[in-house]
Formats: C-alpha cells, structure tokens, sequence
C-alpha cells in the first residue's frame, strides 16, 4: 500500500468522495488541503467535523497557488477535469487521482467492478446480495463505491478473504490506470455528454474498467448492447457475455429461455432461476439480473446463492420506488431517471394510464426516441425545473402534435407533485422520472426523490 505520510496532497471537491479521500489521507499522515469552488458557507457542518485534523481549506474559487508544492491531486466524481487548475496541474506533471482509483489499487480483496449507462445500482445490489449469500461466516462482503460510503473509507478493515462489489461511473473510470478483478460493462448509451463532450469520449471512459485487467482476470460484457461487446476485441483476460438469447458457441455467459435464466460455460446450459422470481418490474431488470447472474458466474459463487441472492432484493430507493397507492393511484418515484433513456425503461416497465413528471437539468442527450414513445403512450405530462421549456419545445417538435397535446409546466417539483394530485385519476400511476439531472435544484437524484416522497406522503 502506498505510503501517504508527509506527502502533500491537494482534494478538489468537497462532496461524499472528497470528504472522505480527506479523512483517509490525513489518517494516514498526508499534508491535505481540501478545495471546493463552493462558498464555505456550504461545508460548515463538513468542517467541523474535520477540525480535529490537519488539513487545510480553501473555499470558494481553485486559484493555481493550491499547487505549490502538491505531490498529487485527489479529484472528486462531479468535478470537470477541463476546470483550469486542472489543466494547470497537467502541464506541471501533478498527477490526479481519485479515491476509487486509490481504493482498488491498494486493497487486497478481490473487486468486482461495475459501470453503465442505466442498471448501475440495481446491478450493483443484485450482486452484493449474492456475494453475501455465497461468502463464508467469518468473511465480508463489501458494497459501495459510487453509491453509498465511499469504499476508501474502509480499505484498511478490508482483508483479502473479503469481496468488493463497487459501482464505478464515467466519472470515476475517466481518472482510472488500474482495473477490477472481474469488471463488468452494463451497457453504453447517450449520458453525461455536458461532462464528456462527446460520445466517444464517454464510451472510452467506460472502457477503463476493463483497460489495465491482467490475463487472469475476467470481463463481462453485455451481447444485445453494442457499444458494451464492442471492447471483446480489447479483453484480456477471460470474457463472460450476458443477453436474451441462447449464447453462441464462441461465448460463454447467461441467457433466457422457456422462462428460466441459463448460463454456459462449455456448451452445456444449466438454469439458474425462473425469471418469475426477479421482484423488480420491468425488463431492463431482467436484463440487471443477467448480468448480475454471470458477475455470480464469474467469481464462482454457487447456483443456490445466486439464486438466493437475487430473490431477497425486493425494491431500490428511487428506483421505480413505489411510493405510496391511496385511492387507486400509484405513485412512482424513479428520480435515478437522469437520462431519456431511462425514462424509457420506466415507460416499458409500468402499464396502464400515466402520469408523467419529467424535468430538471439536460445534459445535452437526445429526446427524439422518448418523444416518439410519448406520443403513442399519450401520458398526462407535467413538465418542472431548469429543462421544463427546451423539454416541451422537443417534444412538440418531435411528436407532431403542436399545441393540441397538454402538458403543464411549472418551475419546482412541489408545484408540479401538486400538479399531478389535481389530474390523476383512479387507476393511474403518477411517475416522477425526470430524464435530467437534478443539480437545478437538489444536491443529488437522492434528495430530489427524498422530497418528492415527502410531497407524496403529504398529498396521499
């Protein structure tokens, strides 16, 4: 493991991640100084509780004077690496990292590393609770990462016996030289391009999971998804596929058929589970299921707990979340929707008469597909937050209906909850999957779903 005594390290971001990177760094001897462009207003509570350290503050811009004499750069998740202290370091040779980086590279427990565009969580969940189905008595399983408390929290409590199952996002990936044990790409779909600029650019930060693996290690990749099988080519180690149809002879990995899921190793299939027993809806979870039965596969966890494992997950915060059903209206929360194209599994996961909230923040993704949903489902729609007016010019360009289709439009989500109390009618579901982010005006998705579980609890 790294030795960090008297090294002089700078964290950008003061969030969940750059928080505890500070904490990790400073417990082991480091210099830190913790940066936010945040007023420090914002951290008051954060600082106190870090006052009993060493470390240093500096709030409310990155002035290039923070890189004297800094032996390394802890960067947080959200934090853009184009801002210009970061390009500053790079022409200084600073080295950046982050705290999953640090986390993999010295932990002595085998990782399983998991990224998408959509089913990242769930996934992630899926896995955990097989893996704690599997392990033995006296062992751990470990499950964090990009959800949750940062893994780095907790790598020296870690032994090698332990498992990690870690959710890692573009962000994390973009900073990555090291890659899990087994690593496993969901899926690769337009996200995150306000941060990314490009396509191309996201998918090759996704591709860092399986980048730097080693011959002994193994890669899953997704058959039906093409941006995910893509990087077969660039597997180095073993590579389990997973799908809806029966796998080719050239791949080994999880499929559905006659209602059961299947896995082949060497062209003799063996069921694991009837696709009747996944307690999630919807068929983006089944496909979550695949994929988390052959990470089950991959570690060479039994049928029987992968089985167990999959059985005991009965619902995620925020996703698809049922709320609450008070004169025959559901009320879904799926604030995890931050792109349209969960919006869309959402739609396809939950029948009958809609209401709709979409809203917050775009991150320059394209609506077209959604919008041609949108008006063959025909769901009451309500529109809220910073992306309400370009949502509605695109979806009345795209829809072809001009005016004659109602939407309503409102500038928060309380109005717009309020909103869909008046209109839903008995039998209808009211759905809260935004398609944008939710930095208009909430910290993460978790507090803006947190809120609107409030609203519904308050109205119900």
């Amino acid at each position: 493991m790294t030795v960090w005594r008297g090294k002089n390290i700078l964290v950008i971001g003061a969030a969940r991640q750059g928080l505890a990177a500070t904490r990790y760094f400073s417990k082991n001897g480091a210099n830190v100084t913790l940066n936010d462009g945040r007023e420090k207003t914002y951290f008051q509570d954060a600082i106190e509780n870090l006052n009993n350290q060493a470390i240093k503050f500096h709030f409310g811009s990155h002035p290039s004077t923070l890189l004297v004499d800094k032996d390394m750069i802890c960067v947080s998740g959200g934090v853009p690496l184009d801002i210009p202290i970061l390009k500053e370091a790079q022409k200084r040779n600073i080295p950046l990292t982050n705290d999953a980086q640090i986390f993999i590279e010295g932990t002595k427990a085998k990782v399983i590393g998991i990224t998408g565009s959509a089913g990242k969580t769930t996934t992630t969940t899926f896995i955990g609770e097989i893996a704690k189905k599997a392990v033995q008595p006296h062992h751990k399983v470990w499950v964090g990462g990009n959800i949750g408390v940062p893994l780095i929290e907790h790598i020296e409590d870690i032994s090698e016996n332990d498992w990690v199952v870690m959710e890692l996002s573009s962000f994390q990936l973009e900073l990555m030289t090291t890659s899990p044990h087994i690593a496993l790409i969901l899926n690769i779909t337009p996200n995150h391009l306000d941060r990314h600029g490009t396509m191309a650019a996201y998918i090759s930060s996704k591709g860092n999971i399986l980048k730097y693996q080693k011959a002994e290690d193994i890669a899953i990749l997704n058959r039906d998804e093409e941006n995910s099988i893509s990087f077969k080519e660039k597997v180095k180690g073993k590579l389990l596929t997973f799908g809806w149809g029966e796998t080719k002879s050239d791949y080994c990995g999880t499929f559905i058929k006659e209602g059961f899921i299947h896995y082949s190793l060497s062209n003799r299939p063996k069921r694991i589970m009837p696709i009747d027993k996944i307690n999630l809806p919807g068929k983006h979870n089944q496909a979550n299921t695949l994929a988390a039965c052959a990470a089950g596969i991959a570690a060479g966890f039994p049928v029987e707990s992968i089985r167990a494992g999959i059985e005991s997950v009965h619902g995620i915060p925020h996703r698809l979340e049922l709320v609450a059903t008070k004169n025959n209206i559901r009320w879904y929360n799926d604030s995890i929707a931050t792109a349209p194209e969960r919006v869309i599994a959402a739609l396809e996961a939950i029948h009958g008469p809609l209401v709709l909230l979409l809203g917050g923040r775009d991150k320059n993704l394209p609506w077209g597909k959604l919008a041609e949903i949108i008006s063959s489902r025909h769901p009451k729609l309500i529109l809220f937050g910073e992306a309400g007016n370009m949502i509605e010019n695109t979806l009345r360009r795209d829809m072809f209906c001009g005016e004659s289709f109602r939407i309503d439009r409102y500038k928060n989500l309380d109005d717009a909850v309020h909103r869909a109390a008046e209109i839903a009618e008995p039998g209808e579901s009211v759905l809260l999957s935004p398609g944008g982010t939710s930095y208009d005006a909430f910290i993460d998705f978790e507090e803006r779903g947190n809120i609107f579980k409030k609203l519904v609890e308050e109205i119900a």
